[in-house]
């Protein structure tokens, strides 16, 4: 069975939830290797394997078992896709659920994801992603020490 270009998008956009919550930076910047990570509201872009993964070094707690204790939940995908031109664009919801020895489990940010997407011999790839922030909990547990 071969896999439809939107199969192929949604896994893309699922692999960054299950490396993101795995503590799996180095993975997450592959992800992003041709891609440029922005948030609304601020004027910095990150580019490149080596400023993703120190953005999100900078940005999430590692637990002693290697992982931020999150749970990203990503829904209401809503993905067009110009086959001829081998380019795609992807909205989504997301949730952040965390659980640590000192904070119970609760939602701590919430927002969307405005992605877009090129596909080469190779497969399809991320080449922006912009994070929108809608809503914010406590993220007091979620940065590094000293961070936030």
């Amino acid at each position: 069975m071969t896999e439809s270009s939107a199969e192929a998008i949604v896994k893309l956009v699922y692999t960054y939830a299950e490396r993101i919550d795995a503590g799996d930076y180095e993975g997450v910047a592959q992800l992003f290797a041709h891609a440029d990570i922005s948030v609304e509201g601020t004027d910095e872009v990150r580019r490149g394997v080596n400023e993703v993964r120190s953005m999100y070094e900078g940005w999430t707690r590692r637990y002693d078992d290697g992982t931020p204790r999150t749970k990203h939940v990503t829904t209401n995908l809503v993905i067009d896709v110009d086959e001829d031109a081998g380019t795609a664009t992807c909205r989504s919801y997301f949730t952040v659920f965390q659980q640590t020895d000192v904070l119970p489990l609760q939602p701590i940010i919430a927002g969307r994801y405005h992605d877009r997407f090129a596909r080469d011999a190779g497969g399809w790839y991320f080449t922006e992603r912009e994070i929108i922030v809608d809503l914010t909990g406590d993220l007091s547990r979620h940065y590094p020490a000293g961070a936030g």
